[in-house]
């Protein structure tokens, strides 16, 4: 499966139990990371401080949906 842009389902579906920029915690399943800009594009991809748990995940049709919705 090929990400949409602009989904951000990536950035809200997961449980992220690693810290993040912004959200030294992780953060719970259904909840927006502080990194998901308005854009609905993750700010930190690409860089250093990205975590592994968010490298590591790929596009599925249970997590993305068909729509933003």
């Amino acid at each position: 499966m090929k990400c949409r842009t602009g989904c951000g389902a990536c950035c809200i579906a997961p449980s992220i139990s690693t810290p993040i920029p912004g959200m030294p915690g992780g953060k719970p399943a259904g909840v927006r990371c502080t990194q998901l800009t308005r854009e609905n594009r993750c700010a930190i991809f690409g860089k250093e401080d990205r975590p592994a748990v968010c490298q590591d995940l790929r596009p599925s049709p249970e997590m993305c949906g068909r729509n933003i919705e």
